[in-house]
C-alpha cells in the first residue's frame, strides 16, 4: 500500500509505504539482527524450547542463524499460537482464558504438526542472509516491540491493517472471506480526506474481502 499525501496539508512526508508480508515472528526475521545493532531485542542464541512441555527431563532445541526457505509452513492457527506461547495444548471444550505465557510451546507445537519442523522454527537469518532486510535495519528504525493485533492466522491480521479490526474473524474462513467484511477501510478513510493510494499485490489483495 502506497499513500501520496494531500497538497492541502504541508508535510515533509510525501509517500508512506506499508509492505505487507507473510505470518514470520520478528525472532526469525530480525532476531539475529542484534549481532549489527545491540539495541535491538534480538536473540543470543542461548535461548531454547522442550520437546515437551510437561517432561522436566525433556531435550531441548535451542535458537540457531541458519534460516533459509521455510516448508512446510509452521501452524499459526489461534489455537497452535495459543500452545506456542503458553506450552499449553487448547483444550475446546475447557480452555483456559488467561494461560500463563511462557514462550515454551513452539518446538512442541511444531513437532506434532511435522516431526522435524522443530528445527526449521527455531531457527533465524543471519543478517548477511537477507541483504533487503539488513539494508533497512542499518538505514531505518527497527520497532522490536510491534507485535501482531491477533495470534491468529494471516486474513484476520491483514483485515486489522485495512480496517483496524477483524469483525471477529479469529481464522482463515473462506465463507467469511467471501461474504466480505462490512467495516469501513483506511482507503476509505483517506479518500475522504483527499490522500491518494495505491495498492500493490503478488497474488490478490486482501481489500477485495470488503463488501
Amino acid at each position: 500500500m502506497a499513500v501520496e499525501t494531500s497538497s492541502a496539508t504541508p508535510s515533509p512526508i510525501k509517500t508512506v509505504v506499508v509492505l505487507v508480508q507473510e505470518n514470520r515472528s520478528f525472532d526469525h526475521m530480525l532476531g539475529w539482527f542484534k549481532t549489527i545493532n545491540p539495541e535491538i531485542d534480538g536473540v543470543t542464541g542461548s535461548e531454547s524450547n522442550p520437546i515437551s512441555t510437561s517432561d522436566p527431563n525433556s531435550t531441548q532445541i535451542t535458537f540457531k542463524d541458519t534460516a533459509g526457505y521455510v516448508d512446510p509452513d509452521p501452524d499459526h492457527s489461534f489455537q497452535a499460537i495459543y500452545e506456542q506461547v503458553s506450552g499449553k495444548t487448547w483444550d475446546t471444550n475447557n480452555p483456559d482464558p488467561n494461560p500463563e505465557i511462557k514462550m515454551n510451546g513452539f518446538v512442541q507445537n511444531a513437532e506434532r504438526t511435522t516431526p522435524g519442523l522443530s528445527e526449521t522454527v527455531m531457527n533465524g537469518f543471519k543478517p548477511e542472509a537477507v541483504p533487503v532486510f539488513k539494508q533497512l535495519v542499518t538505514e531505518f528504525a527497527v520497532c522490536d516491540r510491534w507485535f501482531a493485533s491477533l495470534p491468529a492466522s494471516t486474513q484476520p491480521n491483514r483485515l486489522y491493517v485495512h480496517s483496524a479490526t477483524s469483525h471477529g474473524a479469529m481464522s482463515n474462513n473462506t465463507q467469511q472471506l467471501i461474504e466480505g467484511f462490512p467495516q469501513k477501510t483506511i482507503f476509505e478513510s483517506l479518500e475522504e480526506n483527499g490522500y491518494s493510494f495505491g495498492i500493490y499485490y503478488q497474488s490478490f489483495p486482501s481489500t477485495l474481502f470488503y463488501r
